[in-house]
């Protein structure tokens, strides 16, 4: 998805409407209507572009662009696509950031030529599509989730709404102003609306700028809370929301801003969403958008979801499964009971392979209901959605039917398990619709409605009532065509086309016998062509008359059937969502059991201690790379203590470049993720204290679209580590320091390393080649060092990916430079060098001669910036645009007041 905008989106200006024609009229309106959106305007088979938007969408989509017409004098640039290939342009648009209006025709010519020869088929636009508010198969990733977000700040506080659209869920979250990008990347939104006033402010830009969606600005007045509530209130038909909860003020106008948009982009149709869930800033494992792309949670570092961890374990068999399953990887919990809870689930259906092995059959055959259903309501959905929603419900049963009652509570299911057993339980409302499809819906309907065809046969008698009237006349044609040859001795072929109906056909040679006068002839000359010549009867005219009427009276039986049934799943949304979220949580779990059993898994040990212990611990990815090659993966203990008691809470990590620093840190940091997900862990035994905030620093890299360099945005994301770490964080840091002068990078990696076992008291695992900072082991009081053993053999080196306690005595640089192959001579001329340096060592300065090292004495807090004055505390707590004018005077007098003291 493209990057954020850097500034609100600016339309141009539309042409004025004076002088131009019904039809462009028409245009022009829709387009004043959704001005920043490319509007694609129904006429006939062909979706139209015209004007700035041909000319955008003709660059973007490699259409042909052409003109037509005037407007003003000048040429009228246009560009189409066919209707039946929008959703393939729209979907390349969407990828491209841009917006796109529907305006569709919303009767048929027939109808409009009712109201006089030259009037206009009257046209609507019907939805707005936006990277957030997809619900087309044919638009989305099926095993992906597909959101829009909202940002508001209200009084120092931060909150993110988030709705998926296509599956009806809902979500408010409020947090402190640090963990907005936090907590926006663990949705990974495709679009984020933002009051246009917040573009200024530095932080909200930065969580911004790492939401990876195209951002949307709207007027701050949408923002407002009062208006917001009113808005949320409409969208879900109440007349108040606490029943859902205590919303805070700034969850309610990022709400707000989610039913502004839904108002204007789905034209007045209101979608079927689940009520929001509340959940607060300690309700998930903090990972700022740096540490997922460091770790590669969910997509590697290309953007790729092949290679991450999530592609790496997911073992799901339904689309819903792995957007449910994406989500726990996505936005580990912090909550103990609720992590057991989760590992428990996981637990009975690894010791259960039969059950596990016919659940995961019967989910197989399921379909996406929760997507089905909201396209149904939205009205976008088609007789496949019905088939999608039978197929769902009737599996349902049948996996509710697996699993026998508990007599025993304490061999039944888990709580998770029960929980979504009895979500799957039908209430009679939605079994009554499960029997109605499943009799009166086809087994292989056809995409759209209009088609006809889906209704079964017997299922409605006014419906083959129409059928056989229909069906029948075709074999009356038939024999009417047959008479009539005979009858005429002309080789005659019954046509039939919109403008004549049916006729009778014939060569222009054959037909010359019955074009002469004659005033007993039942044949009616209607049309002369070129090689052919048409005439009529007055049977063949009644019989037109028949077949016209009930054909459309069968599809007319049909659509009602339709709407009938499309109605009902609108009225049973809740119930249904509830089904789809069962059957995908119960597709999660069993998927994680499933992969735990292939790579050995184990189930971690998670409680509110601050200890880390993992034994014989493996990098899930790495891990499943290695071994498609056919190698052995090296496991690795780690051991730390946030309170230091039992070891260590940092880990200073030495040695040479490819030895496995950077796996051994991140593989630690994965098993985190895994643990507090809910899933069992590739080590022999884990103990994880739960950890309320993951930073990962491993890996470099500029940014130069915000002018920054490698080590600028090294110190950027170090600084952010300790400015928000704590002693329930745990933080993997490799090479800080690198990218500046020696002694700079040193001194740099030093404090670093002394803040976070001093200040912050994080579990921390250091990677460095700065072989002086294993000096601090003797230093502080709760350092130790590890070093990934590597082994010189016939002068070649030799990587054992395994890490020892002590430090590392030397880089072994030059021996991986020979490694990467870099040439002979430089390689002996680098030896030269080394060997020369490192006999001139022993007259260098020792470290503890150094006065920065000497005078250490671990970390001390700053010197404090003096205190602000009594006017500029007033001044930080005002926020000007929620002042009324007399507000804003008094506050002004205020100020004017405190400043005479």
């Amino acid at each position: 998805m493209n990057a954020p905008l850097a500034h609100p989106p600016k339309a141009d200006a539309a042409p004025s409407s004076e002088g131009t024609t019904p039809v462009m009229a028409q245009f022009l309106a829709a387009k004043a209507s959704q001005p920043d959106a490319i509007v694609f305007f129904r006429m006939g088979d062909f979706y139209e572009l015209f004007f700035k938007d041909a000319e955008i969408a003709s660059a973007a989509l490699g259409i042909t662009l052409t003109k037509r017409g005037k407007h003003q004098g000048q040429d009228i640039p246009m560009a189409g696509v066919p209707v039946h290939a929008l959703d393939g342009y729209l979907a390349r648009l969407i990828r491209q950031g841009f917006k796109a209006a529907i305006c569709e025709q919303m009767e048929a010519p027939a109808e409009a030529r009712k109201r006089g020869s030259k009037a206009v088929v009257h046209r609507d636009i019907v939805r707005v599509v936006t990277p957030g508010t997809l619900t087309e198969d044919s638009l989305l990733d099926a095993r992906g989730a597909n959101r829009l977000a909202a940002v508001s700040v209200r009084k120092g506080r931060a909150a993110v709404a988030v709705v998926e659209l296509s599956a009806g869920t809902v979500d408010a979250v409020a947090c402190s102003l640090e963990d907005l990008g936090a907590t926006l990347a663990s949705f990974r939104p495709s679009e984020v609306l933002v009051p246009d006033r917040l573009f200024s402010d530095e932080t909200t830009r930065a969580a911004l700028d790492g939401s990876g969606g195209v951002v949307q600005a709207l007027p701050q007045a949408l923002a407002e809370p009062v208006g917001a509530r009113v808005r949320v209130e409409r969208l879900y038909g109440v007349a108040s929301l606490d029943g859902f909860g205590a919303f805070e003020e700034a969850e309610v106008s990022a709400l707000g801003l989610i039913a502004a948009y839904l108002e204007t982009t789905q034209a007045g149709k209101i979608p079927a969403l689940s009520p929001p869930r509340r959940s607060g800033d300690s309700g998930f494992l903090a990972i700022d958008p740096a540490t997922r792309l460091s770790l590669e949670i969910d997509r590697t570092q290309r953007g790729e979801r092949e290679g991450s961890l999530l592609a790496c374990i997911d073992r799901t068999v339904t689309s819903g499964g792995a957007r449910a399953l994406a989500e726990r990887i996505a936005r580990p919990l912090r909550d103990t009971a609720a992590i057991n809870h989760g590992l428990d689930a996981v637990e009975w259906l690894l010791e259960r392979r039969d059950l596990r092995r016919d659940l995961r059959d019967g989910l197989r055959a399921s379909s996406d209901v929760a997507r089905a259903t909201s396209r149904l309501v939205l009205g976008r959905g088609g007789p496949r959605d019905l088939a999608a929603i039978r197929t769902g419900l009737s599996i349902a049963e049948g996996i509710a039917g697996l699993f026998p009652p508990a007599r025993d509570p304490l061999t039944g299911p888990p709580a998770r398990i029960a929980a979504a057993l009895d979500r799957l339980s039908l209430s009679p409302d939605l079994g009554r619709l499960l029997v109605d499809l499943a009799e009166g819906l086809v087994a292989e309907p056809p995409h759209l409605a209009r088609d006809g065809g889906f209704v079964s046969a017997g299922y409605r008698p006014e419906l083959e009532e129409a059928r056989r009237l229909r069906d029948d006349s075709r074999r009356v044609v038939a024999d009417l065509e047959a008479r009539a040859v005979a009858e005429a001795g002309v080789p005659f072929k019954i046509r039939h086309n919109a403008v004549l109906g049916y006729f009778l056909e014939t060569s222009a040679k054959a037909a010359e016998p019955l074009l002469r006068p004659s005033g007993e002839s039942p044949f009616i000359h209607r049309q002369t062509l070129a090689n052919q010549v048409r005439f009529t009867t007055v049977e063949l005219s009644e019989l037109d008359a028949k077949i016209s009427q009930a054909g459309y009276r069968a599809l007319a039986i049909e659509g009602e059937t339709f709407e009938t049934w499309r109605a009902t799943v609108q009225s049973l949304a809740q119930p249904l969502q509830a089904v789809a979220e069962a059957l995908a949580e119960l597709d999660a779990h069993s998927a994680l059991a499933e992969w735990a059993e292939e790579v050995g898994a184990v189930r971690p040990a998670v409680d509110d201690t601050t200890c880390f212990e993992v034994a014989a611990g493996r990098h899930p990815v790495v891990e499943a790379a290695v071994k498609a090659q056919g190698d052995p993966y090296t496991p690795n203990n780690c051991t730390l203590d946030g309170s230091g008691a039992a070891c260590a809470r940092l880990s200073i990590v030495t040695g040479p470049n490819m030895a496995g620093k950077s796996t051994f840190l991140r593989q630690n940091a994965l098993l985190v993720v895994l643990a507090q997900a809910g899933a069992f862990v590739p080590a022999r035994a884990m103990r994880l204290g739960v950890v309320d905030r993951l930073f990962s620093r491993v890996g470099a890299g500029d940014d130069l679209a915000r002018g920054r360099s490698t080590f600028m945005t090294e110190m950027v994301e170090t600084a952010a580590i300790l400015t928000q770490a704590t002693d329930r964080s745990f933080v993997v840091l490799d090479e800080i320091g690198r990218g500046t002068a020696t002694y700079d990078g040193l001194a740099i990696a030093w404090a670093v390393a002394e803040a976070l076992h001093d200040r912050n008291r994080a579990r921390t695992l250091f990677a460095t080649h700065y072989h002086e900072l294993a000096g601090l082991e003797t230093r502080l009081a709760h350092v130790c060092n590890l070093s990934m053993v590597a082994r010189e053999w016939n002068g070649d080196l030799v990587f054992l990916h395994e890490a020892a306690p002590g430090a590392a005595d030397r880089s072994y640089g030059v021996q991986v430079a020979k490694l990467a192959g870099v040439p002979a001579a430089v390689v002996s001329r680098a030896r030269e060098v080394l060997d020369r340096l490192e006999g001139e060592k022993s007259a260098a300065i020792s470290l503890d001669d150094l006065p920065l090292f000497a005078q250490s004495q671990g970390w001390a807090e700053p010197t404090p910036p003096p205190r602000s004055s009594a006017v500029e505390d007033a001044l930080q707590a005002i926020e000007p645009d929620e002042l009324s004018p007399r507000e804003a005077l008094e506050a002004l007098y205020r100020l004017k007041g405190l400043g005479r003291r």
